[in-house]
């Protein structure tokens, strides 16, 4: 496989971004501040995504997944029992997040959304966090050198992201690909205080759902 990497500027703080699993590992470089495995959903998989919105009163999960569980998914989430393809993706996704940071468990959360879950942008509190949308629109994000920080969460005073000057402009906001696999450094990442990846949930149109899957340390 062809291996091309994108870097963003400035020199601090950069997304790198790769159609190789193996761009992901780049998440421990110092000036790197968001991995992105870009990639292409099989239409299989695209299909069992469409098919698990569609369940009746399908609510999601968020559980902490064992390594030792990885294996047999099909016990751990009953509802997916009849979608091979996201499981075996979800188990993918799962054993290479255990296996990057050395992990025992992950928090896993596969969530299906009718409206964004977080509407406005922030950084997370973790030291850093997998996002892969396989349904809807993807996570928005904001490049480093394009955001106020002073504007973040509170310091907004109601305002919204627009009208408060968190960004520069409206083009800064990045959009990830359906399928694309990012790994987010958070606050909590040594060395990263203060430069937690600025993201948000986009907006959901009407009659659309996402799908979406996060795996956080425990």
């Amino acid at each position: 496989m062809t291996i091309a990497l994108r870097l963003t500027s400035p020199i601090s703080h950069r997304i790198v971004s790769g159609d190789s699993l193996d761009t992901l590992t780049d998440i421990y470089r110092n000036d790197i501040n968001m991995a992105v495995w870009q990639r292409h959903l099989s239409p299989a998989l695209l299909s069992e995504s469409l098919a698990v919105l569609a369940i009746e009163g399908f609510t999601g999960y968020r559980i902490v997944l064992p390594e030792a569980k990885l294996n047999d998914l099909q016990e751990m989430l009953p509802e997916l029992a009849d979608f091979p393809h996201l499981r075996s993706d979800i188990q993918l996704l799962a054993e290479m997040f255990c296996y990057l940071f050395e992990m025992g468990a992950v928090g896993l959360r596969l969530t299906p959304l009718t409206t964004a879950m977080c509407p406005k942008f922030h950084v997370d509190r973790v030291p850093c966090r997998l996002i892969t949308s396989y349904c809807g629109t993807g996570t928005h994000w904001l490049p480093h050198h394009a955001v106020n920080r002073d504007k973040l969460g509170a310091a907004s005073d109601g305002l919204s992201d627009a009208e408060s000057g968190l960004y520069t402009a409206v083009d800064a906001i990045q959009t990830l690909a359906i399928g694309d696999v990012a790994l987010l450094k958070g606050e909590l990442w040594e060395g990263n205080e203060g430069a937690g990846l600025v993201h948000r949930s986009p907006g959901v149109l009407p009659n659309q759902k996402r799908l979406l899957l996060t795996l956080d340390f425990v």
